[in-house]
């Protein structure tokens, strides 16, 4: 089979595409044939050398979300599940592949109504939404701050929190991402590029409830100067390259509380599944903002460091 492998850490040069072994389910696992790949911005981060929540050595196949068809089951497995659509983690590497083999207990059937491309860019994204939401207790009528709005998770972030009946704003970076906003549900949009971003996030609330920061740095120490007492900020990302790195006294001293999911395996798993149902309702809409062929790996991972990625970044098998 064809795969993308990491032989070397680097930039996104040192990925190439080679032959590798076809999988074969062991006792206990399925085949999945992979139609899409979901990539994430800590596999950038792995890609180039940086510290993460992926272990492993080069050489090795990266990636961690797939979606595609059951196509071959292991000794103990039940037949009946080969066919099936579904979306699966890989336990931290081997994604970006035309097949690959995982614990029969990892795939999530995809919903009747929502596509596979669909359900890769929430296995991931929309798992993390779901439960950041959840974790901050929002409620309606709050004011909410998404940083990164236009990205996988933000986008995601912006529907479920005005769902709720909360007043958002959206904070992006560059007019071409904040003019997406206010279809996502966003009341407000704010490019974070500006100097004075704060300023007009003031001067149309008052101050926020909620911070969902997700881009750390500078841009989620000022977020957090907008919070008053009572006010919940949580970080999901670091597009900065930093997290915001907030100390809990000055949270403290301002009544703020500093949330840090700690969410065990089985409600993780429920969070994908409510948000693949909430999208095949209809309620939540993935933004797919590019795509790029299994042997482009390496402009799919330049174009997500570039920051010029709009929404989810997938990786097309089949």
């Amino acid at each position: 089979m064809r795969a993308v492998w990491l032989r070397e850490f680097g930039g996104p040069e040192v990925l190439a595409v080679g032959p590798a072994p076809d999988p074969v389910p062991g006792p206990g696992q399925v085949l999945i044939d992979v139609a899409h790949v979901n990539i994430t911005f800590v596999e950038t981060q792995f890609r180039a050398g940086r510290p993460g929540p992926f272990g492993g050595t080069p050489p090795l196949i990266p990636g961690n979300g797939v979606g595609g068809v059951i196509a071959a089951v292991g000794a103990g497995v039940d037949p009946a599940s080969i066919g099936r659509r579904v979306v699966s983690g890989t336990g931290g590497s081997g994604a970006y592949a035309e097949r690959v083999a995982v614990d029969a207990a990892l795939p999530i059937e995809v919903p009747d109504g929502l596509s596979l491309d669909a359900a890769v860019a929430l296995l991931a994204d929309g798992r993390t939404a779901a439960m950041l939401v959840d974790t901050v207790d929002l409620r309606p009528g709050e004011r909410v701050l998404v940083e990164a709005a236009a990205g996988g998770v933000g986008s995601l972030l912006v529907q479920l929190a005005a769902a709720t009946g909360a007043r958002v704003v959206g904070l992006a970076g560059g007019r071409r991402k904040v003019s997406l906003l206010p279809a996502f549900g966003a009341e407000v949009a704010v490019d974070y590029l500006r100097p004075d971003w704060a300023d007009q996030v003031r001067a149309a609330t008052d101050g926020v409830d909620v911070v969902f920061d997700g881009v750390g740095g500078e841009v989620g120490r000022t977020a957090f100067t907008l919070l008053g007492p009572g006010g919940r900020m949580v970080s999901f990302g670091l597009a900065s390259g930093e997290w915001a790195g907030v100390p809990a006294e000055d949270a403290a001293e301002r009544g703020v509380r500093l949330v840090r999911p700690d969410v065990p395996p089985a409600r993780l798993r429920a969070y994908a599944e409510r948000a693949l149902a909430e999208a095949a309702a209809g309620r939540l809409r993935p933004v797919i903002g590019q795509r790029f062929p299994l042997e482009r790996a390496a402009d799919a991972h330049a174009a997500i460091e570039s920051r010029a990625t709009v929404g989810k970044t997938l990786l097309d098998v089949r």
